[in-house]
């Protein structure tokens, strides 16, 4: 028994060394491809072909100075970021291995705790900063993050009633003929434009809006604290993609050829911030209470019926 933990804790601790290893490159995959599309060479000095250029950032945002702000809420401002960083990880647990994990019989509703809770660290973070642009900055990532939560719960509850099952291993089993992106192309589609702006990327990143905002909600963060709140960003893009993979594209398999699906969502996260401008912010509550939600809900409903016909 006691061995069984320590393997579990041993391949926990592989899993989230892998998930940060996996996020130092997604940043650096993503500024080679945004420097492409701009026409530019992005980080191509530190390693072959700016390999190395993760690790030096994190050397250097993690040995730098902290700030101590005279008129923070001081606990609150420096473990959020921590508590944001926590929470980012524990969606990972998730994933269906075959072996060694701790293997979730309802893994979708610990997604949408763990997501849920996300939506308070940022909300902690902007306030506890005393800065009248990271409270703005905050209030805009909670009514956006919420707002979006709606819809994927929506669009989460579909997939569940085609598989009957909490069980992240089941989507598998379900979709060894057809994947579900085919049966539910629309739904994808808006999964896809939900995890973007429930993960807070452009074109839906108004608690970041460099322009309006100088920088949002982590405006008066820098060095470890600002590392941490970007890794928690990342982590959760990596996730949203595997969640895409699990769920539209055929369902977990342990070969190269998922996690090389994963990674072309992840592509796509950041193909849409080289190509698309930032939405208005009227106009992103628009979409999602009154497109995503409809939709959803009729799919949803659509969805009941086919299962109640079929049985």
């Amino acid at each position: 028994m006691i061995i069984d933990l320590f393997n579990i804790m041993i391949g926990m601790l592989i899993l989230i060394i892998g998930v940060l290893i996996g996020v130092a490159f997604l940043t650096l995959l993503e500024r080679k491809v945004l420097g492409y599309i701009q026409i530019r060479k992005g980080p191509n000095k530190v390693g072959f072909m700016g390999l190395l250029q993760p690790f030096s950032d994190a050397i250097k945002l993690f040995t730098k100075e902290q700030m101590y702000l005279n008129y923070s809420n001081y606990m609150s401002y420096y473990f959020s970021p921590i508590v944001s960083f926590i929470l980012s990880l524990m969606v990972w647990l998730l994933i269906p291995y075959y072996f060694n994990m701790v293997s979730f019989n309802l893994g979708l509703l610990f997604f949408l705790c763990c997501t849920s809770m996300g939506v308070y660290s940022i909300m902690v973070a902007g306030w506890s900063s005393n800065s009248n642009y990271s409270l703005l900055g905050g209030l805009r990532a909670v009514a956006q993050t919420i707002s979006y939560e709606v819809s994927l719960s929506l669009i989460l509850m579909s997939c569940i009633i085609m598989i009957m099952d909490f069980n992240l291993l089941k989507f598998s089993y379900y979709q060894s003929l057809i994947w579900f992106v085919f049966l539910m192309m629309p739904l994808g589609m808006c999964w896809l434009v939900s995890s973007l702006a429930e993960t807070n990327r452009t074109p839906f990143d108004f608690a970041e809006g460099e322009s309006e905002l100088v920088s949002g909600f982590n405006v008066e963060y820098s060095s470890g604290g600002f590392a941490l709140i970007f890794l928690a960003e990342y982590s959760s893009i990596l996730f949203m993609s595997l969640m895409f993979s699990l769920m539209f594209l055929g369902g977990y398999n342990l070969n190269l050829f998922f996690y090389l699906k994963m990674v072309f969502i992840s592509f796509i996260f950041i193909w849409v911030r080289g190509t698309l401008p930032r939405y208005r912010y009227d106009k992103l509550m628009y979409l999602c209470w009154k497109m995503y939600l409809p939709i959803s809900l009729n799919f949803l409903m659509l969805f009941i019926g086919l299962k109640i016909y079929l049985i």
